[in-house]
């Protein structure tokens, strides 16, 4: 208990704080390109399920890789690394 008394840090994220100003609002939130990766292989989010967030919140690109799981930076790190290499070229 000494210890987690000691390793306490003053934050600036109080429930008043957030109750005044939304840092979430749909001009900032509008203002970023999004890209949404679909992994038609995940078992956790099926694709229809990605197909429904993409619709109700359409981002700017979709890309789909096939046949790969949840974890795509697990299981394909080198494909995922590259592309979004290639999105922060296209989005600066």
């Amino acid at each position: 208990m000494a210890l987690a008394n000691m390793l306490i840090r003053p934050s600036h994220f109080f429930l008043e704080d957030m109750s005044k100003d939304s840092l979430l609002t749909s001009d900032r939130y509008g203002s970023i390109s999004r890209v949404y990766v679909v992994c038609e292989g995940d078992r956790v989010m099926d694709e229809e399920f990605q197909r429904f967030v993409i619709k109700d919140n359409p981002p700017k690109e979709v890309k789909s890789f096939p046949g790969v799981g949840h974890m795509i930076m697990l299981s394909h790190s080198k494909d995922i690394s590259l592309y979004l290499q290639e999105i922060a070229d296209r989005y600066p």
